[in-house]
């Protein structure tokens, strides 16, 4: 009953909001802010088959995210922006956010299921095969022109991690920034500052360049910690401090393109996590992530022939300081690696978009080293390496004017799992000018990662080579309908099953922690309902409500909401020219912690006002309120953690201030 009352009170809102709407051009301004339904369909996508599409012509459930998207509702990181879309869920534990995926959200999962990519480069390490969506994206989101999600299986095109979708971020260029732009926002609640300088030109020679470096400290949330079977509780007074330095680097001319990414993110733990010493000042943890990438992209034969081609290098620095009964331990888990892609693209052939590519990933060191408590020497767990090589083919056939067909095929191979082919097919069928209709089938797979299958200090975690790769296998069902010009519907109805899942369980022999195959599959069924609209008057709102049920041998799976509904509303502010609120509802229902209980069903209220220039020349000032209505929610906690839930952070208000000269 709360959970339908709480629907209930999630569809009223809607429809007060939807009838303010429809009544406020009579007082808005004229000039408008935000892009037509038609400009937001008419975006290209790259980065669901690696080369330009059309919306209607994407395998895909596909949703975009514009940077003025985060500029109206004040989102702070990538995970904040991935939460509004349909099927997503979040998770933080005071130290990580964590996406959940149309009803997966294992606690303790480190983003392993989902590919992130910047500019169509991997981020996702090569130690813990983590997707970094929270504080940790080493890129300023300020510097983010666009996101493409692709939800579902994407392993036909992008091999290893794309199992419950794929991320892509598309960066500005120097030519969007002409000039210098200064950044500086504070933040109430963690005491945090972040500052950004960036400078962007795009010269007479045709050389587009970028360059921008971003600062953030934070002296912490003051909390109360619960830590149950350690008998200990107590304040955590600003124990989660946090900075974060990153720089960002892209240049651009013809056909070659060249990014750097550098992000270095310390976060310090009251948490004891790992079950170690809680509410210890000095516990921290540390990631560095270096991404860099020169792109070759340009076309030949008249336009029939596309080629690409990029060198790519990467490396990640992991630090963890922890306290084990007043003893400190340090581990590490660097890894480095690098590689290279070459794809051809022809439309030589009548009706047919011709796809080929070989990609390869070199993971040339992983090493993962720990402190033995006992004689306070360091010992090398890991040291390994391994490479993967990638061959992926596809076909995009229309077959008439409102029928089209996909078909792909991806082969992988490295020497832990040996070769995995991963499939994807699509029926895409334009029925009128305003109604069209997807069948989606695919398939995608995930190597354990070393930490998963090579980690065992024989103090807390043995290890476990004999692991193999999950596979995951989708079908999708998807209808988009546009009954007016301003407004598009659509209704997405999705099946998956998960073979082979590798989670954290105990090892019989030593009671140790172990990753370890779960025998039966995981299954998911779920629907997604969701409309945007905008008006000629400026205004957007975008709806999304879902269903989805995970579960595992009948049983439903942990930190797997069954309903999920959100709301985003921009509309300029009446009598107030220039000034623009952002509106943001969120509907979380129930999720099951470890222990068998659940943390209760909330909605989530944020806010946004942002001037533009005309208030200034050149300056933009923004202020947010975060959980508006300082609602109080947990979100379910791993076994690695001495709590079964975290509270989450209450009303928080943030001043940002842009300056373009």
């Amino acid at each position: 009953m709360p959970l339908i009352k709480s629907a209930f009170r999630l569809l009223g809102r809607l429809l007060c909001l939807y009838s303010i709407a429809a009544i406020l051009p009579v007082y808005a301004n004229t000039r408008l802010e935000e892009l037509s339904l038609e400009d937001l369909l008419n975006i290209s996508i790259t980065g669901a088959s690696k080369y330009e599409q059309k919306q209607q012509q994407v395998a895909a459930a596909i949703s975009i995210i514009t940077r003025n998207d985060f500029r109206i509702y004040g989102w702070r990181t990538l995970n904040e922006a991935l939460a509004s879309l349909p099927g997503i869920h979040t998770t933080y534990d005071n130290q990580y956010n964590y996406l959940g995926t149309r009803g997966f959200g294992l606690p303790g999962d480190f983003n392993t299921r989902v590919l992130i990519t910047i500019n169509g480069n991997r981020i996702n390490d090569a130690t813990f095969d983590v997707g970094p969506t929270g504080r940790d994206f080493p890129l300023d989101i300020d510097l983010i022109e666009r996101i493409e999600f692709i939800p579902g299986p994407g392993g036909a095109v992008y091999g290893q991690n794309a199992m419950l979708g794929v991320v892509n971020v598309i960066t500005r260029n120097g030519s969007d920034v002409k000039g210098a732009e200064l950044s500086a926002s504070y933040q109430t609640a963690d005491v945090m500052s972040q500052e950004r300088i960036t400078l962007g030109k795009k010269f007479a020679n045709g050389l587009d360049a970028l360059v921008s470096i971003s600062g953030l400290q934070a002296r912490g949330v003051n909390h109360f910690l619960d830590f149950g079977d350690a008998g200990t509780a107590g304040l955590a007074h600003h124990m989660d401090e946090q900075n974060i330095k990153q720089l960002f680097v892209r240049a651009t001319h013809g056909p070659l393109a060249f990014d750097f990414i550098y992000g270095d993110r310390r976060k310090d733990d009251p948490t004891g996590s790992f079950r170690s010493d809680p509410l210890v000042n000095s516990a921290f943890t540390r990631d560095r992530y270096l991404n860099t990438q020169l792109q070759y992209n340009d076309s030949f034969a008249n336009n029939t022939l596309n080629v690409m081609g990029r060198l790519f290098l990467g490396q990640y620095r992991f630090n963890n300081e922890l306290f084990f009964d007043g003893q400190q331990i340090a581990s590490t888990g660097p890894s480095n690696w690098h590689g290279a892609e070459l794809r051809l693209l022809s439309t030589k052939l009548t009706n047919h978009t011709l796809m080929f590519g070989v990609e390869y990933q070199n993971n040339t060191s992983i090493r993962q080293t720990f402190q033995d408590p006992v004689s306070t020497l360091v010992s090398e767990a890991v040291n390994t390496s391994i490479l993967r090589i990638g061959v992926y083919a596809q076909d995009e056939w229309r077959i008439t004017d409102t029928l089209s067909a996909t078909a792909g095929l991806r082969y992988d191979y490295n020497h832990w799992i040996g070769s995995r082919l991963s499939p994807r097919g699509a029926l895409i069928w334009r029925a009128t000018p305003q109604a069209t209709f997807k069948a989606l089938y695919g398939r995608a797979h995930r190597s354990p990662n070393s930490y998963e299958r090579d980690f065992g200090d024989d103090v807390t975690q043995v290890t476990n080579p004999g692991l193999r790769s999950e596979s995951i296998d989708t079908v999708e069902l998807i209808a988009d309908y546009r009954p007016l010009d301003n407004t598009n519907l659509r209704a997405t109805a999705y099946a998956w099953d998960m073979h082979r899942l590798i989670t954290l369980g105990v090892d019989d022999n030593t009671d140790l922690l172990q990753f370890q195959q779960t025998t039966g599959k995981v299954k998911a069924r779920g629907v997604e309902l969701s409309s945007d609209t905008t008006w000629s008057w400026g205004a957007r709102l975008r709806a999304n409500f879902g269903i989805q049920h995970a579960k595992q041998q009948g049983s439903r799976l942990p930190n797997s909401p069954v309903y999920l509904g959100k709301l985003n509303l921009s509309i300029p502010v009446p009598l107030m020219t220039g000034l623009r609120a952002g509106y943001e509802l969120q509907y979380f229902g129930k999720r099951e912690t470890r222990d068998g209980s659940n943390t209760s069903s909330y909605l989530l209220s944020n806010l946004n006002l942002v001037t533009d220039v005309r208030w200034v020349k050149g300056l933009e000032a923004s202020l947010s309120v975060y959980n508006l209505f300082n609602k109080h929610y947990e979100h379910p906690a791993a076994d690695i953690n001495w709590q079964n839930s975290f509270a989450q952070p209450g009303r928080t208000i943030r001043l940002k201030v842009n300056y373009r000269f």
